[in-house]
């Protein structure tokens, strides 16, 4: 520890604390442009300058460390005197647009020029003219207003893992590009929109739709994918304006993906607003109580036997408990939540959670991925193990080899790889023999064949042998929610695939899909739909029930690591369309199954309670041959995995941009 005044004020930090971290550590607020805690220190926009005794000059406080009997003062006339000067020369070639810059009310340079800047300026000169950077269908570019603080070059490269931007030129001449002049290929890239302080970088999507005052933030968490990123939903006039991150070090930090930021668009298209029963092949609209009625009538006519239920990937875990409550009170025991096909075992809650948890990753030094391409599949999962890369980790993949943003060691596509590193003929084998905090991250890919047993047992053995983390990376929200309330197969009941074939075949009559978008043919049973998109599953119903979107609701979604969060309601549902729990229960009512809670409140009481997380149990399998398939991706398009990325106009441009490599400017 070291011992040093700020201010007058006596303080012990640890040694090799920046005298930046320091004052923060006691509030001393120090104005920064360049300097960000996430990035690597650069030191380039001498914004954060403070006076140190016996030194002839002001310091830059991000990039000294503290020494033992330094004084430190943040407030003299030196100090003021250099800030001033700083953002006078900022200001030389700024344009005044802030009456029509998107950054308006949440600009740095705005603010810090308001508490720390001079009254006028000195200099008279014609200011220069900088042409604007095509960087993709996200972000909007006015160059003009850089001041070459470098927070998206180090962006790029430390934490997206795309080294697509830096400076060019010298002086007065530096510009900031993008070295292709293509779109940033990053699923990350509108983080750079948040860290740049001034406008030069904005939301392309948001621009000139609203101002921050204008605004009405909500928090909540994203439900795109398994990861459960907490966001701020901001509404004006009941739509969705824009989708901000919120800050949490144990999920995503202060980033989010570009979908889960992007996507909202969708959230408004091909919505179902008001209730549909099909009449001579044809969906017509109807009340509530005609299609409680028809629903009623249809399901007297089948027997428990022959009735089934599927819920899908974003259905909180509310509505599924609730679901499974009234297919309970009716004998039903045909269900299954994991509509992707991927038999996941459910014996034990380890066998289906990410047991080291996402914020672990950055301390293993040795990472097996196995049938996942976590960039796609969960990106701020991703951004975690790129961290871990630079903290010396050894990556490797057995799955399809793809760009994942850092190096990795390719070893094959077949699951019997695995087995062969158990059995110590591979030389990854060494890798996790010498490794002190390993971890293997198994995608769900590696469960869609039923026979997914020897991938199982080996991983068993692993554990043993290695220690290893053993982790399950999941695509959708709603998955550990499901399995956490039951939402399986009861004893002696049909799991998704049985459900498909009997629906094909016959052997099931009537169908109840919670939000379910796949194309599956289910053309001998009676389908009941329930959600808040047209999708997949809409367009086989024979009664569609209009769901809300987890913007509209507040409602709870278990991570992939076990972490139960809450969306809150930004906004109401369109025209008809009710909240899923409220539709179940009303439903219970007609049915004659009273479903026992009134309340969302009363509901929530009903959901499962997990304490402190357990320890892996061994997956309860038998050993058997290895299989020779190879792997599947499970998300073959990024841009439109889900139902409401596939109506976002947003993510239609960045398929044409990045994925088809188009320029198109503006």
């Amino acid at each position: 520890m070291v011992k040093m005044v700020i201010d007058d004020q006596e303080i012990e930090v640890a040694r090799g604390t920046t005298i930046l971290k320091a004052c923060q550590s006691i509030t001393k607020e120090i104005p920064v442009f360049c300097y960000h805690p996430k990035l690597k220190v650069a030191g380039n926009c001498r914004m954060c300058l403070v006076e140190v005794e016996n030194s002839p000059k002001p310091i830059a406080s991000c990039a000294t460390q503290v020494s033992e009997g330094m004084v430190v003062r943040t407030k003299t006339p030196m100090v003021e005197k250099a800030r001033k000067g700083v953002l006078e020369l900022l200001l030389i070639n700024h344009p005044l647009d802030c009456p029509i810059c998107d950054q308006g009310g949440e600009c740095d340079l705005q603010d810090l020029t308001l508490n720390y800047g001079p009254g006028n300026s000195r200099y008279k000169f014609y200011k220069r003219a900088v042409p604007n950077k095509y960087m993709g269908p996200f972000i909007k570019t006015v160059m003009n207003r850089c001041i070459h603080c470098t927070r998206c070059v180090r962006f790029a490269t430390e934490i997206a893992g795309v080294q697509e931007m830096g400076a060019h030129g010298r002086g007065e001449h530096t510009e900031i590009i993008s070295y292709l002049d293509k779109a940033l290929s990053s699923e990350l890239s509108g983080n750079m929109i948040d860290i740049c302080p001034v406008g030069a970088l904005t939301n392309k999507p948001y621009a000139f739709h609203g101002r921050p005052w204008e605004l009405q933030h909500t928090d909540s968490i994203d439900v795109l994918d398994a990861v459960g990123s907490n966001i701020h939903i901001d509404v004006r006039d009941h739509k969705v304006l824009r989708i901000m991150p919120r800050t949490n070090e144990d999920i995503n930090e202060e980033w989010i993906s570009d979908k889960t930021r992007f996507a909202y668009d969708g959230l408004a298209c091909q919505r179902l607003d008001k209730p549909y029963i099909r009449k001579n092949k044809k969906l017509v609209p109807c009340s509530w109580d005609e299609a409680f009625e028809v629903i009623r009538k249809q399901l007297s006519k089948v027997k428990p036997s022959e009735t089934a239920a599927l819920a899908g990937d974003l259905v909180d875990q509310e509505s599924q408990l609730a679901l499974r409550m009234l297919l309970d009170a009716m004998d039903v025991k045909n269900r299954d939540c994991r509509v992707d096909g991927a038999m996941i075992p459910y014996d034990h809650r380890s066998h289906y959670l990410f047991n080291t948890t996402i914020q672990s990753l950055e301390n293993a030094d040795a990472i097996l991925l196995v049938g996942c391409n976590p960039r796609h599949e969960a990106t701020m999962v991703n951004a975690r193990i790129n961290k871990a890369i630079h903290n010396n980790c050894v990556v490797a993949l057995i799955g399809e080899q793809v760009d994942l943003t850092y190096p990795y060691q390719f070893l094959g596509n077949e699951p019997s790889v695995l087995g062969e590193i158990l059995h110590g003929s591979h030389p990854f084998n060494e890798v996790l023999k010498t490794a002190k905090n390993p971890v293997v991250i198994l995608g769900t890919s590696c469960f869609l064949d039923t026979d997914s047993t020897s991938i199982l047992h080996n991983c068993n053995e692993l554990h043993k042998k290695f220690n290893v983390g053993l982790n399950i990376l999941h695509t959708a929200a709603g998955r550990v929610g499901g399995l956490d309330v039951g939402f399986v197969p009861a004893s002696s009941g049909k799991n998704f695939h049985e459900i498909l074939e009997g629906g094909k075949a016959g052997g099931i009559k009537f169908l109840y899909l919670l939000n379910v978008d796949i194309d599956a043919d289910f053309s001998n049973a009676f389908v009941v739909y329930q959600g808040h998109h047209g999708d997949l599953g809409a367009t086989q119903a024979d009664v569609i029930l209009p769901g809300a979107a987890y913007t509209e609701k507040t409602a709870t979604y278990v991570n992939m690591e076990g972490k139960s969060q809450q969306t809150n309601q930004a906004l109401l549902p369109p025209g008809d369309a009710k909240e899923d729990w409220k539709i179940l229960r009303a439903l219970s009512e007609t049915l004659r199954k009273p479903l026992p809670f009134n309340t969302l409140a009363q509901l929530q009481d009903l959901l499962p309670k997990f304490g402190a997380p357990t320890p892996f149990e061994p997956f309860k399998v038998i050993a058997s041959k290895s299989k020779s398939e190879r792997f599947k991706p499970m998300v073959t398009n990024y841009y439109m995995h889900d139902v409401i990325s596939r109506y976002s106009t947003n993510m239609a441009n960045a398929i044409r941009e990045i994925q088809g490599g188009k320029h198109a400017v503006g």
